[in-house]
């Protein structure tokens, strides 16, 4: 009895090992392997009718895809910028007013569309 008695305290003592450093790892790298989501930018995030609306007008303006992104523009001269996928791929990058006209639009390989609206 004794000797399982060692062999379960020790199973339980690495088992602990184990889990705690999964959880150093997890903690140090940010989340899970391909979360690249950066937790400060959330408050960027458009939500609500702002997202409806400058969502409406990306894809409108590319014609059609996905949203991938929207958040509030960090350029200085865009209120929202919007990220639209492509069916082929393309991602495109919609800067928007705070009247949702479009400024402008570029491609991910750096090719700029300025909008004169």
């Amino acid at each position: 009895m004794k000797k399982r008695t060692i062999w379960i305290a020790s199973a339980a003592a690495g088992a602990a090992i184990v889990l705690s450093g999964a959880a150093v790892a997890f903690a140090t790298t940010g989340g899970f392997a391909g979360d690249d989501s950066d937790p400060s930018d959330e408050a960027s995030h458009l939500r609500g009718e702002v997202l409806d609306r400058a969502s409406a007008a990306a894809i409108d303006v590319v014609g059609g895809g996905t949203v991938a992104e929207a958040e509030e523009g960090d350029d200085g001269q865009s209120a929202y910028e919007v990220e639209v996928r492509l069916d082929d791929g393309t991602s495109v990058e919609v800067r928007l007013d705070s009247n949702f006209a479009v400024l402008g639009t570029s491609t991910d390989d750096g090719d700029t569309g300025e909008s004169s609206d």
